[in-house]
């Protein structure tokens, strides 16, 4: 065992370790965009939902995703993977394994994203075992499992397509389903602000995502072969920085003041859309990946909102039109020295072809998430009697509701007992 072995082994797992750690952020996140009677639920069902995401991965998920005897869906071979050694990864299986296994486990938390405030526990668990064995995979299989988009040349380095973009089309599925919250739009069709109850959770979930991402897109080399995850991390840190000031300042303008959830969100787009090219191009298309994407999540989170579709946590723009933005990048910014999959970009002298199959992959790989993830969702209303809480339950809160007990005790029942006591 050689010590390029050893090392490939020892940092793809300390970017695991990174990438699981990003459900943490996803915790603060989406509690902190969210209302506190809900904050202890949404913290209970993204733990169990990815341990009951990794389940499903071992099962049939890695097999599905990298098997051999691959018909056009999937591959079929290695279920229940047993840790053995496969040949030719350059690093140890069972790394690669859980490393993989982290990447399925965010794109269904984001695809949960969408059910925020109103879904039923056992829909959540539904849901994640069909989306982790029958959505993800096929999706997986057809960019990283030597697919046909593989064969094709789709590059997307990290996941803006495989990863974002699936989990994204999946909210999209279940948020028109579930139908907006309570109180979020008034009878002639305006919307209200319904505020997250803390910001800076909202702030140090993105931190931890940043951070995280770290893990995201510079393991994604698989190697320490040359330091080029360094050039990976760099490209990654400056479209998060550069998402994060078009946002604040797209928001200043329009609104007349700084949006902090507009910024928040403008780092996350930044990181989701340099996620496909971080690899494929120059640091200075980085950046300008980065402002793009700020801004379009601006005006993408307006325009849902507009057509009455409830996000509550932006999934739609931070996972979904920067996955595409991001996917669609490398069509115009791939340089030729760095194109090790796919070709240049239109901006290098590659012409349309490369941006051709990267919009080919975002509309086939959208359309297959979405249509999956909507009939999944059609099934489980019919055989459950609806997706949705009881109008009383969600008044209520999922944290009383769905499991027994607050999220913030010492606020509720002080609450419940000045009730008592008047």
């Amino acid at each position: 065992m050689d010590a390029t072995f050893l090392m490939n082994s020892l940092w793809v797992m300390i970017s695991a370790i990174l990438v699981i750690f990003m459900i943490g952020g996803f915790i603060m996140l989406e509690a902190g965009s969210t209302r506190m009677k809900n904050a202890g639920h949404i913290a209970g069902k993204t733990i169990v939902t990815f341990g009951l995401a990794s389940l499903v991965f071992w099962a049939v998920g890695f097999g599905f995703i990298f098997g051999d005897n691959a018909n056009f869906l999937v591959g079929f071979s290695n279920f229940f993977y047993s840790g053995q050694e496969l040949e030719g990864m350059g690093l140890s299986s069972a790394v690669f394994f859980v490393f993989q296994l982290a990447f399925a486990g965010i794109s269904i938390t984001i695809a949960l994203g969408g059910f925020a405030e109103r879904a039923k526990l056992s829909v959540y668990l539904i849901f994640t075992i069909l989306f982790s064995a029958i959505v993800y995979p096929v999706v997986a299989h057809w960019i990283w499992g030597g697919g046909w988009l593989a064969e094709h040349g789709k590059q997307d380095f990290a996941g803006s397509t495989v990863v974002h973009l699936t989990g994204a089309m999946a909210a999209l599925a279940a948020t028109i389903l579930l139908k907006p919250r309570i109180g979020k739009y008034n009878k002639d069709g305006s919307p209200n602000n319904i505020f997250g109850h803390n910001q800076v959770y909202t702030a140090l979930g993105v931190l931890i995502l940043w951070v995280g991402w770290f893990g995201f897109n510079a393991g994604s080399t698989v190697s320490v072969d040359g330091g080029f995850f360094g050039f990976v991390a760099l490209n990654t840190n400056l479209a998060a920085g550069a998402g994060a000031v078009a946002a604040a300042i797209i928001s200043w303008i329009v609104l007349g003041k700084s949006d902090v959830p507009t910024l928040l969100n403008g780092a996350l787009a930044g990181l989701v859309a340099i996620t496909a090219s971080c690899a494929f191009v120059d640091t200075w298309a980085a950046v300008l990946i980065g402002l793009v994407a700020g801004v379009l999540v601006f005006y993408s989170a307006r325009f849902f909102e507009k057509r009455k579709i409830d996000d509550p946590i932006f999934a739609l723009s931070v996972h979904g039109a920067a996955g595409v933005w991001g996917t669609l990048s490398t069509g115009f910014f791939a340089t030729p020295e760095l194109a090790s999959v796919g070709q240049a970009g239109l901006f290098y002298g590659g012409g349309f072809t490369q941006l051709g199959v990267q919009a080919l992959g975002v509309v086939v790989s959208g359309a297959f998430a979405f249509a999956v993830s909507f009939a999944i969702l059609f099934v489980i209303k019919k055989a459950l009697g609806g997706l949705r809480v009881t109008e009383e339950e969600e008044i209520m809160g999922l944290d009383m509701s769905e499991h027994g007990s607050y999220g913030y005790p010492e606020v509720f029942m002080a609450e419940d007992n000045k009730k008592l006591s008047s």
